[in-house]
């Protein structure tokens, strides 16, 4: 930024660069009013009266460029341009993406290649550098590790902001020695933070450590106890949990300030079904929220609290800008990145990739026969994963069994198997899982949160190892297996995301959902659904390559009740 053209050009000394003329909203007190934004170097510099050769007179109504306040490129399958290419039509223009799904499978190098992935395109992505990786060192086998000298090298990085969500709000609260360095490092820094549940005297202790988000909130009454006590929300509408629909309803006038939006884990399907952030600024109002709050959480808030020189439009923030037909529908008609048009109706210029370094094959699954999978024929209650739609919460099911009479698909009973996938040998965990609604064959899948191993479902054996070989063949990604017959989504980056473009990715994945369908599974995204029964961080009852883990009380538990 040349800092003496911009003020000659503020005082009227000089010709901004370009100047956009029409409505504007004001995020800091709501006012939409008639006006001239001169911009000089990318960035606005005045807002007046103001003349260039090159003005845009717009008919709408001009907003800053939305922000997603917390999100995982990965869980996209995309790579940085695609996702860019997917979610700028819908006004985003600045994300806070958390790298932890590539750097539990590839560690820090993993980092390095998102970042430099993402490098000089029309979106800004700001990253943060992960705090849990892996999620549990006891309960799980993982393919890499980020120590405190890794988080100290990255807190040095200028693409990172802070320590990503601190999901080991145990080790806080029982004052992990590894997790206190971390802490330390990071102590002039943002913390996001991750703690489902959490309230009272624990929550108290949580929140000493310097995490002040959260986007895991479960019932209304945390989420205005964790505002109450300094908090900030960040209202999350993923696709495999959408939250924000539940808990609108503690926004008010008086807390507004604290509040963000977020998508966490968003399936590309859903980004060209609903868009981004656009939608949800438009569930906020749907439920009473006014336009020109649910827009200053998804772009003032967030940039406030991150430290970021976006988020509103006044002089001497970038000119990241969007333009919409009306407030409420948030109809976006063009998108300005750094005061350049880049979008209306399509793209004004080729999006070019970086330079980026190539990844290596990260799938390493051992070989795996029906009998590695089977269960011992034996009676008696066992624990089995009860889930629900729109949550990755689950509970702990305990039912009376025939082992020989399950999988059952008329009680809903599928078998769930996790094997590790990062060349640590032969580690299987198995379980039962009820609510995915698999009348047969089976599904298997390389992105299995947080550490990413390979896990199927399935109501037999036999299918769960062709989905399983398929997975090996392909070098990762998403497979649906039936009668010897398969249907893919290769994911060959860290077995991750795709080298496709973004069209190409959905009709791959809407074709593994249709054939998801003749299978009985009518959940929206079952893959998604799926990658989260292996999260040891997540209540209630979870399964991991060492086997069923009780989350509540952070251990292994037998597939049987004594």
């Amino acid at each position: 930024m040349n800092l003496e053209q911009n003020i000659a050009v503020a005082k009227g000394d000089a010709n901004p660069d370009a100047v956009l003329s029409g409505n504007v909203l004001s995020v800091y007190n709501g006012e939409v009013f008639q006006t001239d934004i001169a911009i000089k170097n990318g960035y606005i510099v005045g807002l007046g009266n103001y003349q260039s050769k090159n003005t845009y007179k717009t008919d709408g109504i001009i907003i800053p460029g939305l922000i997603d306040a917390h999100m995982h490129i990965e869980s996209s399958f995309l790579k940085p341009i695609e996702f860019a290419r997917a979610v700028i039509p819908y006004g985003t223009t600045s994300v806070i993406a958390d790298p932890h799904e590539i750097a539990n499978v590839a560690g820090i190098e993993g980092i390095k290649y998102l970042i430099q992935a993402s490098k000089k395109l029309p979106l800004d992505f700001y990253f943060m550098a992960p705090s849990c990786v892996p999620a549990n060192k006891e309960l799980e086998t993982y393919g890499a590790t980020i120590d405190e000298k890794d988080i100290k090298e990255m807190l040095e990085w200028r693409e990172i902001l802070g320590l990503g969500e601190l999901m080991d709000f145990e080790g806080v609260l029982n004052q992990n020695p590894e997790v206190l360095k971390k802490l330390e490092i990071t102590r002039n820094h943002k913390i996001d933070g991750h703690c489902p549940g959490l309230t009272g005297n624990r929550l108290n202790a949580y929140l000493t450590s310097g995490a002040d988000t959260d986007h895991e909130c479960i019932t209304k009454e945390e989420v205005l106890e964790k505002v109450r006590k300094g908090m900030k929300i960040i209202l999350r509408e993923g696709s495999a949990s959408r939250d924000l629909t539940r808990l609108i309803e503690t926004v008010n006038e008086k807390n507004y300030c604290n509040f963000m939006l977020g998508t966490d884990d968003l399936d590309p399907t859903d980004i060209e079904k609903r868009g981004h952030i656009d939608h949800r600024i438009k569930l906020c109002i749907e439920n009473n929220i006014s336009p020109e709050i649910a827009i200053q959480m998804a772009t003032l808030n967030t940039a406030k609290h991150y430290g970021l020189n976006v988020g509103a439009i006044s002089p001497g923030r970038k000119a990241d800008l969007v333009v919409v037909k009306d407030l409420k529908e948030m109809d976006v008609k063009s998108v300005f990145k750094n005061g350049e048009l880049i979008w209306k109706k399509q793209f004004k210029k080729r999006l070019k990739p970086p330079k980026t370094v190539k990844t290596k094959n990260y799938v390493k699954i051992p070989d795996i026969t029906i009998e590695d999978l089977k269960t011992p024929k034996k009676k008696g209650k066992i624990r089995i994963i009860d889930i629900f739609p729109d949550k990755i919460a689950t509970k702990t099911l305990e039912m009376e069994v025939e082992t020989k009479n399950i999988p059952d698909p008329e009680r809903d009973i599928a078998k769930v198997a996790v094997i590790d996938r990062h060349g640590k040998g032969k580690h299987i965990g198995i379980g039962y899982v009820r609510g995915f609604g698999i009348k047969k064959g089976a599904l298997a899948s390389t992105v299995a949160h947080d550490s990413h191993n390979c896990i199927t479902i399935g109501t037999n054996e036999k299918d769960m190892i062709t989905a399983i070989n398929k997975i090996k063949e392909i070098g990762g990604g998403l497979v649906i297996a039936l009668n010897g017959e398969t249907e893919t989504l290769p994911l060959p980056i860290a077995g991750l995301m795709s080298n496709l473009k973004y069209q190409k990715v959905i009709d791959k994945l809407n074709l593994v959902r249709k054939k998801s369908k003749q299978l009985g599974i009518e959940i929206e995204h079952p893959f998604m659904k799926m990658s989260f029964l292996s999260l040891p961080v997540i209540p209630e009852l979870r399964v991991t390559t060492h086997g069923l883990v009780d989350v509540n009380e952070n251990q292994i538990v037998d597939l049987w009740i004594d």
